[in-house]
């Protein structure tokens, strides 16, 4: 049985916003921005625009948030965009803020890149971990992923990331720059893939709900998680009544918006949840395809030539 108390999840998020804020800040002050390096997204934008003219890093990420914060909420609702919208004000003050007190790193750019990219990873994985987006070109691609279902979000990302690192090349003068600027992003992708994941995208939850509200739950994780769920008939030992049983897979990081939704939608539900040591398929990891043995080789080839 879930019971959730609506207090403590508020003081959850604000904790690790909170800590993902100082995080970013520290990444951003301290190794990025000084060592020109910037390392995708709006924050890479607002580094670039800084260095151009002196513009504050956060006040730039957070005005260059609001037209797709509007588009946000015309197409996905206010529950998601409302919890964005306050992860991306408290980022965005600890970016400025920590500009007048954290002393900035000038040693090895290598160095830089890669404290650089694992400080903002672990501070995203944070905002991530309570259901949140921070905004700028990961809402983006989630906006575009929600109306193109074929688009993936990673290479949405990966497309608009490049674009950035070619504009800061550009910017700084600097093939090295941009080239930094990559190393950041790749080691601020894996510290998000090890935080929210663990050492497989493919792990996660599996969740077997009970409820008499199965259609209201299963409504919810397909328009607010986008996840699949599939709905089991099953019958009550004692009682005798049939109804639906809801089995859903979700990544760790969706678990407290999964729990939420559960909570908000029935109280009384019944949940049960375990390990998925391994989830492949559309969402999780690709379904790998068998190799192929030396036998079905041969096999293939005599086929061919009768």
């Amino acid at each position: 049985m879930i019971r959730l108390s609506g207090k403590k999840n508020v003081f959850l998020d604000l904790l690790f916003f909170l800590v993902g804020g100082c995080l970013c800040s520290l990444a951003v002050n301290m190794f990025t921005s000084p060592n020109n390096i910037a390392p995708g997204g709006l924050t890479g934008v607002g580094i670039i625009l800084r260095y151009l003219f002196e513009t504050p890093v956060g006040a730039v990420n957070m005005l260059l948030n609001v037209p797709i914060f509007i588009w946000a909420f015309i197409e996905i609702g206010y529950k998601l965009v409302g919890k964005s919208l306050l992860a991306v004000v408290i980022c965005s003050l600890f970016i400025d803020l920590g500009a007048m007190i954290i002393p900035p790193y000038k040693g090895d750019m290598l160095l830089a890149a890669v404290f650089g990219g694992a400080l903002e990873g672990l501070g995203l994985a944070l905002f991530l971990m309570r259901g949140s987006t921070t905004g700028g070109t990961d809402l983006v691609a989630r906006l575009l992923s929600h109306r193109h279902r074929h688009l993936s979000v990673g290479k949405l990302l990966m497309g608009i990331d490049v674009i950035v690192v070619i504009f800061s090349m550009l910017a700084y003068k600097s093939p090295e720059s941009a080239l930094y600027a990559v190393i950041a992003i790749f080691v601020s992708t894996h510290m998000i893939d090890s935080v929210l994941y663990g050492t497989s995208n493919g792990t996660g939850k599996l969740y077997f709900i009970l409820s008499e509200k199965y259609e209201g739950i299963s409504r919810r994780i397909l328009e607010d998680l986008d996840r699949g769920v599939t709905l089991i008939p099953d019958k009550g030992g004692y009682s005798g009544l049939p109804g639906e049983m809801i089995l859903c897979a979700v990544r760790r990081h969706e678990v407290t918006r999964i729990n939420e939704i559960i909570y908000e939608e029935d109280p009384d539900a019944f949940v049960i949840v375990g390990e998925a040591g391994e989830i492949t398929g559309e969402g999780f990891h690709p379904s790998r395809s068998e190799d192929t043995t030396l036998r079905q080789l041969i096999q293939r080839l005599r086929h061919k030539k009768s």
